[in-house]
């Protein structure tokens, strides 16, 4: 469904209207992302890497899924959007900011995108598929960076391996995503979300007590 969708969009770019504007709002929920992480990247890494930062994140995030999953499942009119046709370049950005919180570690990229969609309107499988959709320009755009910023690292010898390497990379990434939107999209975060607060209060407490060197 999802190749097809691609297929579809990119061939009806020259002509319709609709496909423009769905390509126009992923490229606008992805446009958060690249200005935060070129600003803010290097600060994220050298200070927010750390265990209680990542297990209150998980902590954290554990709670705001809950409380996303129950106020859908509460009051279904609060869910404004059925399909990624009927977003807004508003709702894309939206998104798009909601995706910017996964540059904190202990933060997933899917999970921000879907929630936060879900929290925005998005019925849960809109917020999924726009999720995979807006997987595409992150996954090949962190390559490209990484890419570039290496690239004094990186001789003519050792393209070949590097470039099997980051198809190889960016094909395990693409087909683990689709599997996981493809579960998420007709069950419940609500396991997930408790197996998150568990996991970052066992972090904490063997980080605390120093039972675990979670940083080694």
């Amino acid at each position: 469904v999802y190749w097809q969708k691609i297929r579809d969009t990119v061939l009806a770019l020259p002509t319709e209207k609709q496909a423009q504007r769905f390509a126009l709002n992923v490229l606008i929920a992805f446009v958060p992302a690249v200005v935060l992480g070129l600003l803010y990247g290097k600060a994220i890494k050298a200070h927010l890497f750390t265990p209680v930062v990542v297990a209150s994140m998980f902590i954290i995030g554990g709670f705001i899924i809950i409380w996303a999953e129950r106020r859908q499942q509460k009051n279904p009119a609060v869910t404004r959007i059925h399909d990624v046709e009927s977003m807004t370049a508003m709702d894309a950005l939206k998104v798009g900011l909601a995706q910017c919180t996964a540059m904190i570690p202990g933060t997933s990229r899917s999970g921000a995108t879907i929630i936060g969609g879900m929290l925005l309107g998005l019925s849960r499988k809109a917020a999924t598929d726009f999720s995979f959709f807006l997987a595409i320009p992150t996954l090949i755009g962190a390559g490209a960076y990484s890419l570039v910023k290496d690239r004094a690292l990186l001789s003519w010898a050792d393209a070949p391996m590097f470039a099997v390497g980051l198809v190889m990379s960016f094909l395990s990434a693409w087909l683990c995503i689709r599997w996981l939107l493809r579960f998420i999209s007709t069950h419940s975060f609500v396991g997930f979300a408790y197996y998150r607060i568990v996991f970052g209060i066992v972090v904490l407490a063997t980080a605390w007590t120093d039972t675990v060197n979670w940083a080694a």
